[in-house]
């Protein structure tokens, strides 16, 4: 190779090498503490009723040392004033990971809210390759460390009076509306009973006056459990997992979704038609990530405010 080319070579790899450290500095350095509000509204709710303000946290994946995300999830009660919340699930990270849960989610303690669980709520995370991440829906783990989900459940139910929905429904009085939810555990691990919702459902519908609107929770928004929602008569469904893909390509977007959702549905606001029954869906790109696997890029960790409307 003539100097001259060579010279051009090295210069090419050198640049390419500065901007893989860049994006690596920013990715586990900078931007996975970027924390961010999303806001979207939906006109779902009766002619009349007063809006309600949703406030959707999902992935939080917290260990006990992850103090500046807790400051900021404590925040956000006082910034956003929440009428519901909504979590879907892999709360913790860590096998102390519910004592910075506490720190975060304490300010929001006498606001109705309901949840359901992820894994990570059950079993911590182990180490893996990161790239590892790229490569498909993650499988399940032979050796796990388990988690004190009891304990998770305790705090977010009898301590904060949240619905547990893992697999069931209830009805809950927000804003001097009632709403009526229903919701199945992790469907990526295939924890999710979606034949026991229906029969569920139809008691709650038959014992109570309609609600004013209902809706979905899942964890994982695998397309089966999209889906049952639809059909079940949710009118709006509530879902986290993906981390938005948590590494995005500027202008091309998530590169994987850890399920079989559209990889344009992964993260945001979109609509779900299922037998021509189309309903607003919200996937949260979360707010953590696994401690194996610091980093986020083109992928801000993220809670969501969403305002459910009067229908035109």
């Amino acid at each position: 190779m003539p100097p001259s080319q060579a010279k051009t070579a090295l210069t090419a790899l050198g640049v390419v090498g500065a901007v893989g450290a860049g994006a690596a500095i920013w990715g586990i350095g900078i931007e996975r503490y970027l924390f961010t509000v999303r806001e979207h509204a939906v006109q779902v709710l009766p002619s009349g009723a007063p809006p309600v303000r949703v406030l959707h946290l999902s992935d939080a994946h917290m260990a006990p040392w992850q103090r500046r995300k807790q400051r900021w999830m404590a925040a956000l009660a006082d910034a956003w004033h929440p009428d519901l919340v909504v979590n879907t699930g892999d709360n913790l990270g860590h096998s102390g990971g519910l004592r910075g849960l506490r720190a975060a989610l304490d300010p929001l303690r006498g606001i109705p809210g309901v949840f359901v669980h992820g894994s990570n709520d059950h079993t911590a995370p182990t180490p893996r390759n990161p790239l590892r991440y790229f490569t498909g829906p993650s499988r399940v783990k032979h050796r796990e460390e388990p988690l004190d989900a009891q304990a998770l459940d305790g705090y977010l139910g009898d301590e904060l009076g949240w619905l547990d929905l893992n697999n069931a429904v209830g009805s809950l009085e927000v804003a001097g509306l009632r709403i009526d939810a229903f919701g199945v555990s992790d469907a990526h691990r295939g924890w999710d009973r979606l034949d026991a919702v229906p029969d569920l459902l139809g008691a709650l519908r038959d014992d109570i006056a309609p609600a004013a609107a209902t809706i979905g929770v899942t964890h994982a928004p695998y397309r089966r459990v999209l889906d049952s929602f639809v059909d079940l008569g949710a009118d709006m469904i509530f879902a986290g997992h993906t981390h938005g893909g948590q590494v995005r390509v500027p202008g091309l977007g998530a590169l994987v979704a850890n399920c079989d959702i559209p990889l344009d549905q992964a993260r945001g606001l979109s609509d779900w038609t299922h037998v021509a029954r189309t309903v607003p869906l919200n996937v949260s790109a979360g707010l953590g990530h696994s401690i194996y696997a610091p980093v986020r890029f083109a992928c801000r960790p993220e809670a969501s405010l969403i305002t459910l409307l009067p229908r035109a």
